[in-house]
């Protein structure tokens, strides 16, 4: 291990060990089955804190997922009192102004401190957002019951220092992660299948990866159309393919309009997503 990994591991280790100090109940270790949740839960176990893995099951993770928790071992898998798509029936689809299901499968207090895998090299918004490696978060109204001390041990590692922590402890991380040679790809990330926070060009790939989700979020989103007629969302577009179609190809409601009034907007949804996904979608009413 190169002499500045060291150096960051070090301080991580001893920042776990500074909030875990006097502190006789066990702090969660926020695991969700990626590379950098995996260097977390070895530094707890490096800094010899009582703690817990805890993985939250979205339910729609990458396949894989949880075999790999179970594999770790010592995970705690929490499950949510109802799946994505059932929250889909109910709630309508998430977009990126509307993720509720975030609130719901995972974003959640468990524990009153949590050791969490967020770095500032992951993206500009994050390098902006996060500067201390400790913070106070609330989950949902700012009440004490809600809150949580979130930890950061690996806020300035970078996307190399991860993977060399990764080989230089001999750690295996979710099958995802691994070039045909073997070796880590750090550039490449889990997280929910479609994510609707996701770039559009992203999603667009999984759904063409994982074209069973794309049927999946039709079929839910139809019996939440069925069972709310009244809705806005519902009698703005002509059946659920149109509006399935609206939420993964547009990120703006103005390019959306804009779309409509031109003279190349799809007027049979359901085939042209059956032949861009290649997936057999059910005629609805």
């Amino acid at each position: 291990m190169n002499e500045q990994l060291q150096k960051k591991v070090d301080r991580a280790v001893r920042l776990l060990q500074t909030v875990a100090n006097g502190y006789d109940k066990p702090i969660e270790v926020a695991y969700s089955g990626g590379k950098d949740s995996d260097v977390i839960l070895e530094l707890a176990r490096m800094a010899g804190i009582k703690h817990q893995a805890i993985y939250h099951n979205t339910t729609i993770d990458p396949p894989g997922t949880i075999a790999h928790v179970r594999e770790v071992g010592g995970v705690q898998i929490m499950r949510p009192e109802r799946s994505f798509f059932q929250l889909v029936t109910q709630m309508g689809m998430p977009n990126r102004f509307q993720r509720f299901c975030c609130r719901y499968l995972k974003e959640y207090k468990v524990l009153d401190k949590a050791i969490m895998g967020v770095r500032k090299a992951e993206s500009t918004k994050r390098d902006l957002r996060y500067n201390e490696p400790t913070e106070c978060r609330y989950y949902g109204a700012k009440k004490p019951e809600n809150h949580v001390e979130a930890i950061y041990p690996i806020l300035d590692w970078t996307d190399e220092d991860v993977v060399e922590f990764i080989e230089e402890r001999g750690l295996r991380v979710h099958p995802l992660y691994y070039r045909e040679d073997g070796t880590i790809d750090p550039h490449r990330r889990l997280g929910c299948m479609c994510c609707p926070l996701a770039y559009y060009k992203k999603r667009i790939e999984q759904f063409k990866t994982y074209p069973g989700m794309v049927r999946a979020y039709c079929r839910a989103a139809q019996q939440y159309r069925t069972e709310h007629p009244d809705v806005e969302t519902v009698g703005k577009y002509q059946d659920v393919y149109e509006w399935f179609y609206r939420e993964v190809f547009f990120e703006r409601q103005q390019s959306w309009d804009e779309y409509k009034q031109s003279l190349f907007a799809i007027t049979d949804y359901r085939h042209y997503l059956m032949d861009y996904f290649k997936v057999d979608l059910p005629e609805v009413k």
